[in-house]
């Protein structure tokens, strides 16, 4: 590797407990649209192309620190680990985005046909395509970190996942919310991905190139990075209070949906994290690159997702409370797979 980067894998005491900083929030937003409703409305005319100025400024501020954390120098690292990218790319977006669209329409519309309406479940739908259509890009260096994961192949498959997005998630989410029967404008959706990959992006590998230029790498991970070490979360945090005080309607009309919206995701997430792993077992990969390998594609990149879902469909639409209830359950789900990696170290080579 060109550039010797550790990200850091240690789980914050906000990390922990994100979903219940997240249930906090829901409450807190719920009560703000509520009492204070002048607040929401007061924030609905801060947009631009559809896209909430507020919101889109919360999110840069959650994204940007975590594309810091890569190296992309590291990707002509690629050819060393053909089988663990092998396992993490085609999961990720040969059978990920698919399996999410499958599993997400059994329930929604013939499982939980009964308690959601068809309108609805289209909404719902449509989030759960944006969750499963972008692999983690963050999180998964704290699970390959609690899984003593291989950090040098951590970051390639990040870093890969990252440029894949550029180019494979608006034509992954054009086709399976045109089978769905969503229409989308294409201009609308590459102006979210400009907005939320693109320019954080080269913005994060321009100032990382500066400051390790200037200061050198040791500075850049022991003193740089941590200057934001609370930024993403307190960004996310703000994004789903706001998210929030537009839903209050909807989720006090209908607070069993949440529960509805999370089995579906829970299902996917726990089913794809077995697919990769036990592919990884059967190929014979070292735990430390099978762990992290299989955790990638289990977790998603919700803030991009969070973020399209408001541009595409509105701050107060089910799409957006789909995507957020991917937070919701994302952590503890992600906990009790890393503990079943840890238990089954013992049966890889």
């Amino acid at each position: 590797m060109t550039q010797k980067t550790k990200p850091s894998g240690e789980m914050s005491f906000f990390d922990r407990y994100l979903s219940v900083w997240v249930a906090l929030c829901i409450v807190a937003g719920i009560a703000i649209g509520k009492l204070l409703p002048d607040v929401p409305e007061t924030l609905s005319k801060y947009e631009y192309a559809n896209v909430s100025i507020p919101i889109a400024i919360l999110i840069w501020i959650m994204i940007f620190p975590m594309m810091l954390k890569i190296d992309f120098a590291s990707v002509v690292n690629a050819l060393k680990m053909p089988k663990g990218l092998t396992v993490t790319l085609v999961v990720n977006w040969l059978i990920k985005p698919f399996t999410m669209f499958a599993i997400a329409w059994l329930f929604f519309y013939v499982i939980f046909k009964a308690f959601i309406p068809a309108d609805l479940a289209k909404e719902y739908l449509a989030g759960a395509v944006l969750l499963g259509a972008a692999p983690c890009t963050a999180m998964v260096f704290v699970w390959s970190h609690l899984t003593k994961g291989n950090p040098a192949y951590t970051l390639v498959q990040v870093a890969i996942n990252d440029l894949i997005i550029l180019v494979a998630f608006i034509p992954i989410v054009t086709l399976l919310l045109g089978i769905s029967g969503i229409s989308i404008p294409w201009n609308t959706l590459i102006l979210s991905v400009v907005l939320f990959v693109l320019i954080p992006l080269v913005l994060s590998v321009i100032t990382r190139k500066a400051v390790i230029k200037s200061k050198g790498l040791d500075y850049f991970e022991n003193v740089f990075l941590k200057k934001f070490s609370a930024t993403t979360i307190t960004g996310l945090l703000l994004t789903l209070i706001i998210i929030f005080s537009f839903q209050g309607d909807r989720i006090l009309q209908s607070p069993f949906n949440i529960l509805l919206i999370a089995v579906p995701l829970i299902i996917q997430t726990v089913f794809i994290f077995f697919v990769a792993y036990g592919w990884a077992k059967k190929w014979k990969l070292t735990h430390d690159i099978a762990a992290p390998a299989a955790l990638i594609g289990a977790s998603n990149f919700f803030e991009l997702s969070v973020a399209v879902a408001i541009v595409l469909f509105g701050m107060n639409s089910g799409a957006t409370l789909a995507t957020v209830v991917g937070v919701l359950v994302e952590v503890p789900v992600m906990l009790a797979l890393v503990k079943y990696a840890n238990r089954t170290r013992g049966s890889f080579s």
